[in-house]
């Protein structure tokens, strides 16, 4: 299972830590349905803007060292809160993308 800090070296923020998203907006005016529908323009230049910045980056060693380990062992699947992408970039295959994923809409 992994979650934001597996992703913070490859240079995607992370919405908690110090210099977090959430330190910056609130999560009430931008990932809620109610904040869809009072300014939806708000909302699709929010994930606008994050999936611009998941464009930018790329796997980073661990990312690559877990795709890896789902190679030796027979019987792998890897939980992750990140919408970013980067694990089935550095090959991981039996992915569970518990939040989505930030190239999809659904």
């Amino acid at each position: 299972m992994t979650g934001a800090g597996i992703s913070a070296e490859s240079g995607v923020p992370t919405f908690r830590g110090t210099d977090g998203l959430w330190a910056k907006f609130r999560p009430e005016e931008l990932a809620t349905v109610d904040a869809f529908m009072r300014n939806p323009k708000l909302v699709w230049e929010w994930y606008l803007h994050r999936r611009d910045l998941m464009s930018k980056v790329s796997p980073n060693p661990g990312h690559h060292a877990i795709a890896e380990m789902e190679k030796r062992f027979d019987d792998f699947t890897l939980i992750t809160q990140n919408i970013d992408g980067l694990h089935r970039a550095a090959g991981a295959k039996n992915v569970l993308e518990i939040h989505g994923n930030i190239s999809r809409n659904k």
